[in-house]
């Protein structure tokens, strides 16, 4: 039954579809730069130095880890992991507002700084992956 299910034409053209949608330098662009976005929030509080904030420290490099995570996911396997693209923007919406959220005096110039602009990076390329999931869903 398996086996039948992977050679069901449909399924075929839809794989050959999101191999296109992969292969568009834009897509690998955006992929990239959002995997990069992920490191960086990721290691942010040690780049930027409040390390001294642990609990900010601990969601940067949680959240940091995930989006990365996504970014691979939508490089190496995109026809399986488009689905979940909404998320990517909810974490940098999270990133966002973290600062003033998270307990422990979390809300200095530098983490609102850095929280604020790589959180709107990853909104926006969460926003392009959304995009392009649901033009190559169509």
């Amino acid at each position: 039954m398996t086996r039948e299910m992977e050679q069901h034409p449909d399924i075929i053209r839809m794989r050959e579809r999101y191999e296109v949608a992969a292969a568009n330098p834009a897509v690998q662009l955006a992929e990239g730069l959002t995997l990069l976005a992920g490191l960086f929030l990721a290691l942010s509080p040690w780049i930027m130095g409040f390390t001294n904030v642990g609990s900010l420290t601990m969601n940067n490099l949680i959240t940091g880890i995930t989006v990365a995570l996504l970014a691979l996911g939508f490089s190496s396997a995109y026809g399986r992991t488009h689905g979940i693209a909404w998320t990517a923007p909810l974490i940098g919406v999270w990133t966002i507002v973290a600062p003033w959220l998270i307990r422990g005096g979390a809300d200095s110039t530098r983490t609102i700084v850095t929280n604020v602009i790589v959180g709107a990076i990853i909104t926006i390329l969460g926003l392009v992956a959304m995009a392009m999931s649901m033009t190559r869903g169509r």
